[in-house]
């Protein structure tokens, strides 16, 4: 039942970010903000603080991964703000205002009041808007967050501790929906790293979706070269960022989701079965989240493990490309074509 709530928890999120990033004003650049304020935060966290820090026992790397990792608030509403178009100045002073904040709270409150700040810009003289934004926007947007925080807790981070509480009880079914979800949404708009930081996962649902989007680079590397999506710099691409080829990934959604889905959860079955663990949120990310795993695991384990992922999820990119080999796909030249033709038409 647990497994089932949890589930059913975590798709309603999705669909809430999925219709967030294309019916919000500007929810796209908003999303990839706040993917980018999770690769500032804890990306630099789970680098420097668990493998330099805890690993290779660098005291100085620890400290800067510590920093890092307590400004997700920070980062997150001074990106947002950036991505919907405020001042560089106005922007960094709504994210330092949010010093202490947690990464969506920060989110959450910097896309509010960046609509604020952008109507003072526009309607307030020069110089008097510094002052506007000093008195008005800085406070309002801390006062946004900080009332945010208890929400974010007992919703998103609530589902977080369902999600890991039933990866303990049952952890192969697990693997297989954290899995294949996780992989899934690292090729749509919302990234894997902000979702698996959004929710705080740690342990091994963490390990799952780190490991699981590491495998998924080899799958993607062998479906795209299969199936003639692009040329070989896409397929390069692909493996390495799958929100590099979104154009491809949206206009090719049924073979990409399905196969995604189909090898993050044999994945997550692999990683599951190892029993690795990984405490670091939000680094459901090929290269940092194999790199942190041998912060929190036995190193050949982690290897013997990744290696099995690998593999299999190159097969699951070739089972891909056997399975949708007569579907009608999209090229990168006829995607290329269309929109060049649209331009000329609005031309």
């Amino acid at each position: 039942m647990e497994i089932l709530k949890g589930t059913v928890l975590l798709l309603i999120v999705l669909g809430f970010f999925t219709l967030f990033s294309y019916k919000a004003p500007n929810g796209m650049k908003a999303m990839g903000a706040l993917a980018n304020a999770a690769v500032a935060a804890f990306l630099v966290e789970a680098f420097q603080k668990f493998v330099g820090g805890d690993l290779l026992k660098i005291e100085f790397l620890g400290e800067v991964g510590s920093a890092s990792g307590s400004m997700g608030g920070v980062a997150a509403a001074a990106l947002v703000a950036l991505a919907m178009g405020v001042s560089p100045v106005y922007a960094l002073m709504l994210g330092v205002a949010c010093a202490g904040m947690g990464l969506l709270p920060g989110f959450i409150a910097g896309y509010l009041v960046a609509f604020l700040v952008k109507v003072i810009e526009k309607k307030v003289p020069a110089g008097l808007d510094l002052i506007v934004t000093i008195i008005v926007a800085a406070p309002l947007v801390r006062l946004i967050a900080k009332y945010m925080s208890p929400v974010v807790d007992a919703t998103l981070l609530n589902i977080g501790g369902i999600i890991a509480e039933t990866a303990n009880s049952n952890p192969i079914l697990m693997g297989i929906i954290l899995g294949g979800v996780i992989t899934v949404v690292a090729t749509a708009p919302l990234s894997s790293m902000a979702l698996t930081a959004m929710l705080g996962l740690t342990g091994l649902p963490m390990a799952i979706g780190a490991l699981a989007v590491f495998g998924s680079s080899f799958m993607n590397y062998v479906l795209f070269d299969r199936m003639k999506f692009g040329d070989r710099r896409t397929t390069i691409s692909v493996a390495i960022e799958p929100l590099t080829q979104a154009n491809i990934i949206s206009a090719n959604p049924i073979p990409v989701y399905v196969t995604n889905f189909i090898g993050g959860a044999a994945a997550g079955v692999v990683v599951a079965m190892a029993g690795l663990v990984n405490n670091a949120p939000g680094t459901a990310t090929p290269i940092a989240g194999l790199a942190v795993m041998y912060g929190f695991n036995d190193p050949l384990k982690v290897t013997i493990t990744a290696a099995i992922c690998a593999i299999v999820g190159g097969l699951c990119g070739l089972l891909g490309s056997i399975i949708f080999k007569n579907f009608k796909i999209r090229t990168l030249a006829e995607i290329t074509k269309d929109d060049a033709k649209q331009v000329k038409e609005v031309a």
